[in-house]
């Protein structure tokens, strides 16, 4: 049942079920002093009767417990043919549990019970761990006490030996952390609260710092051994884009990414840099400067971008900024036709074309290149690692590779997420750009909502209208957005006003087409679903109404809104919610309407959702923590990887006395974990 019910299969994962909270065994609560504000408690008191009621589903056990003060009714539902065993009229237990009430009176539901014996009466005097458990386990009678009981016959059997250091011993020190035989027994049996908190602080340190210690050798070592090719100089192509048609002035965020792209390109190994900048930041203008850099070094460059609408939008704004260069620039999508992929496939294998864009295209086996030498990947959570793999296989040296996200990830997180990568951040608009008004209203506001979106048609611009999509009933969400589809038809009616609606129900052929139909302002207004959350580029659309807003989450609404704001006209996000809001949801909206400012928001996202599955195909292992926590262990988040950069720059290969303990554990983990590379 331990297997699995909790995954505890050895001694160790028993041991690294750490308890969620401690009981403090000599603080006994009164009936009278329990409120509908009280969460858990512990009260003693003599048992005055236990009965099985109801039948069926409803069975259940119901006992009463009184102390000087009052009654507390205590109910099982499930496992009650092992409590009842244990239970005699008329004795006197310690009960505890999570309180509630029913019919205006207290109530626990499946308490922890067992007989009371006043504190001190033996000797004892220390919290007690609760343990994470499960109903199923409950139901046999096996609740955190029974896991505790495990736990400390466990220990009272160990020696330090057996819970050997990990942490240099300067470490230790330096921090003043527990050592970590201390620690285990601490955080499951503590001889004070200082020495609980003492324990959880060691722990929360030693897996902060494990994972940062992985990943700076991942990336120390990648530096050290993966060979790249050299791009020696910044030539022609580069300083004539450069100097002579390039639109804006570039951003101090830009220049110094580019410098970072430079300098890296330039060593001698593979350049694997993260590039994260938020919507609008102008990305695409550092991997055409980048892709122009490998150009003038005779090496090619292939943009890959995991939708056929997104990969067109780069070829064309790529292209237009290229026209009056002799550059030759092509699209490879699953549309392309066969002459023109014939041409596209011997251009690449005789060196006359120097970049391609693509989807999931450019990875297949019959594209094959003279001379890559730099690859680049959009939206690069979108691709696994196995696809984005095969793409620097196609090269003898490894080509260099710059990872591009629009999603902001908190500072926090990268160091933790991303610790192994170069990590660059453009967080500056372009000139020109102006940041996107926010508002709030509600459902009842909707004629005055439709009003203006009417002004902003009339003024020739386009307009967004965005529909939840619920994935546990896609059914429900595709029958909302069609009484959406048909609600904007009421407001806005043909011929006078043209629709475009896109959903995922719909063919992959006619998504594109009605996107595109939008893109090129065939179309006044766009219904659709998150689809275009990503990549679609429409300088003219001026507002967006996002309905139910309540529904998204901050991240969602962020990228959402970057769709609009990317012409040079002031642009709208309206977040239309019902007048029912949760706290959470009432929360998020205050921050949208507050900042466009998308790091603040994703800190705040962390803050209120927690890590969450950052990027589906990182399988780094880095946020699998028994109890750390990047939102609330900023501090020791900090430390860690200050101190783990420190070890690692100093002694890669850990061979140094001090280190050896800690190599001798990261040994010993390897096959319990899987550590991967970005790329």
């Amino acid at each position: 049942m331990l297997k699995k019910e909790l995954e505890i299969f050895t001694f160790g994962d028993l041991l690294e079920h750490f308890p969620n909270r401690h009981i403090d065994k000599t603080k006994v609560n009164k009936i009278r002093e329990i409120t509908p504000q009280t969460d858990y408690i512990q009260v003693a008191g003599t048992l005055m009767s236990y009965e099985t009621v109801g039948a069926g589903r409803a069975k259940r056990l119901v006992a009463y417990l009184r102390d000087a003060t009052g009654i507390i009714e205590l109910t099982w539902f499930q496992g009650a043919h092992w409590v009842v065993k244990n239970l005699h009229a008329g004795s006197d237990y310690l009960v505890f549990g999570k309180t509630g009430f029913f019919n205006g009176k207290p109530q626990i539901v499946h308490p922890e019970i067992e007989p009371y014996v006043k504190a001190n009466a033996d000797g004892k005097n220390f919290l007690e761990p609760v343990y994470p458990t499960t109903e199923k386990l409950k139901a046999r009678g096996f609740n955190g006490r029974q896991l505790g009981k495990l736990t400390y016959t466990l220990l009272s059997l160990l020696q330090p030996k057996d819970i050997p250091e990990n942490v240099p011993e300067d470490v230790v020190k330096k921090l003043k952390l527990m050592n970590r035989y201390e620690a285990y027994r601490n955080i499951h049996f503590p001889a004070s609260p200082e020495s609980a908190e003492q324990s959880i602080k060691r722990i929360k340190f030693e897996e902060l710092f494990i994972a940062q210690i992985r990943l700076q050798l991942v990336r120390l070592q990648r530096h050290k051994v993966s060979k790249g090719v050299v791009f020696e100089k910044v030539g022609e192509y580069f300083n004539t884009l450069y100097s002579k048609y390039l639109p804006f002035e570039l951003t101090g965020a830009q220049k110094r990414v580019l410098k970072e792209i430079r300098t890296d390109t330039a060593r001698g190994h593979q350049m694997n840099r993260l590039l994260q900048g938020d919507v609008g930041s102008g990305k695409t203008i550092v991997a055409l400067l980048s892709m122009l850099l490998a150009a003038d070094n005779n090496y090619q460059s292939c943009l890959m971008a995991p939708t056929e609408i997104l990969a067109q939008q780069h070829y064309n704004s790529l292209g237009e900024l290229l026209k009056e260069m002799p550059v030759e620039i092509a699209l490879l999508t699953g549309s392309t036709k066969t002459k023109e992929r014939k041409r596209i496939l011997q251009g690449l294998l005789d060196d006359t074309i120097h970049f391609v864009v693509g989807t999931h295209a450019v990875i297949e086996d019959v594209v094959q290149f003279r001379n890559l030498g730099l690859v680049i990947v959009d939206e690069q959570h979108r691709f696994g690692v196995a696809q984005r793999a095969r793409l620097w296989e196609k090269a003898t040296v490894p080509p260099h590779v710059l990872v591009m996200t629009a999603t902001p990830i908190p500072r926090t997180l990268a160091m933790t997420a991303y610790g192994d990568l170069d990590y660059s951040v453009m967080d500056e608009l372009p000139p020109g750009r102006q940041p996107v008004t926010t508002v709030h209203r509600f459902e009842t506001a909707r004629a005055k909502v439709m009003d203006f979106v009417r002004t902003e048609i009339d003024k020739g611009r386009q307009a967004y209208f965005i529909y939840p999509l619920i994935e546990e009933s896609e059914k429900m969400s595709y029958e909302d957005l069609m009484q959406g589809y048909e609600q904007v038809k009421s407001f806005f009616p043909e011929p006078k006003f043209r629709i475009s609606m896109v959903h995922g129900r719909q063919p992959a052929e006619q998504k594109e087409t009605n996107m595109q139909r939008f893109v090129n302002g065939d179309t006044h207004i766009m219904v659709s679903t998150t689809v275009i959350e990503v990549g679609v580029n429409v300088p003219n659309a001026s507002v967006m109404v996002v309905e139910s807003a309540e529904k998204f989450g901050l991240s969602q609404l962020h990228q959402l809104r970057g769709r609009v704001g990317r012409g040079t006209e002031k642009s709208f996000c309206i977040l239309l919610t019902g007048v029912k809001e949760s706290k959470e949801a009432r929360e998020r909206i205050k921050i949208m309407c507050a900042t466009n400012d998308g790091f603040k928001i994703a800190e705040k996202d962390l803050e209120i959702r927690g890590p969450g599955d950052i990027e589906g195909t990182r399988q780094s292992g880095a946020l699998n923590f028994k109890i750390a926590s990047i939102v609330n262990d900023k501090a020791l988040l900090e430390s860690a990887r200050m101190e783990a950069e420190r070890i690692v720059e100093e002694d890669v290969e850990l061979l140094m006395a001090k280190n050896l303990l800690l190599k001798d554990f990261l040994q010993s983990q390897k096959r319990k974990n899987g550590w991967g590379k970005i790329s």
